[in-house]
């Protein structure tokens, strides 16, 4: 299967952190560490950057990557992936005159993720014959059974915890992480989704899985790949 198209999308107009895909990480922009991680992938040769912005377009083709804009119709901060996923898919196998067999998005905001994760998700996708692959770390402290809702100002379990337990005990669960979203052509074009069907888990660890959000996460991500964690 594989022959992968990846998508990496930036738009200009992020909220939480503003200009989020041109802050400087670990002395790059944010948007050159899903560059460079596609680029040195060993199964992706196609990858284009999606955005409305033209300083991330210029930025993007400095750091070698291939670029088309985005309609500001799929630019707004609700605009359904999907729809951006569907319209990069169609322009780029109108330029390229083929189809694809296989859509992945990679997201600025994961710029730990490295390429062997990449591949290691589209080979999980090819092996596993799932309909699409999301990348996932295991939660620990942070676990569902810990965590409680509010009803009449109390707090109320949001699942049962058995008395006593400790951590370790705790059945295994997992978090999307948003480094990684691979699925097959038809999903996308037929099932108008990036992951449904069988979906294939791609499990990173802990420390390549953080997702910039607010500028917390652009502090950490920054420390981390300023000492060398990439």
């Amino acid at each position: 299967m594989l022959n992968p198209l990846a998508i990496i999308p930036a738009r200009g107009g992020s909220k939480g952190v503003p200009r989020k895909n041109l802050q400087l990480v670990g002395g790059k922009p944010l948007i050159a560490w899903t560059i460079l991680a596609a680029q040195q992938s060993a199964l992706v040769q196609d990858y284009w950057v999606s955005t409305d912005d033209a300083e991330i377009a210029a930025v993007a083709r400095d750091w070698g990557a291939a670029v088309f804009g985005r309609p500001a119709a799929i630019a707004g901060d609700r605009s359904p992936m999907i729809e951006v996923i569907a319209h990069a898919l169609e322009t780029a196998e109108s330029v390229k005159g083929r189809p694809y067999a296989t859509v992945l998005l990679l997201q600025p905001t994961a710029p730990l993720r490295l390429a062997e994760d990449i591949d290691g998700a589209l080979s999980a996708l090819e092996k596993s014959a799932a309909d699409s692959v999301i990348s996932v770390y295991r939660v620990e402290d942070a676990h569902p059974a810990r965590m409680y809702r509010l009803e009449n100002e109390l707090l109320v379990p949001l699942h049962p915890e058995p008395p006593g337990s400790l951590r370790q005990d705790l059945p295994a669960v997992y978090h999307r992480n948003g480094a990684i979203y691979a699925a097959t052509r038809r999903l996308i074009v037929e099932g108008r989704r990036l992951w449904g069907g069988r979906i294939c888990p791609f499990i990173m660890p802990k420390e390549r899985s953080i997702n910039i959000d607010d500028p917390q996460d652009l502090f950490i991500a920054d420390c981390l790949l300023s000492r060398g964690n990439q």
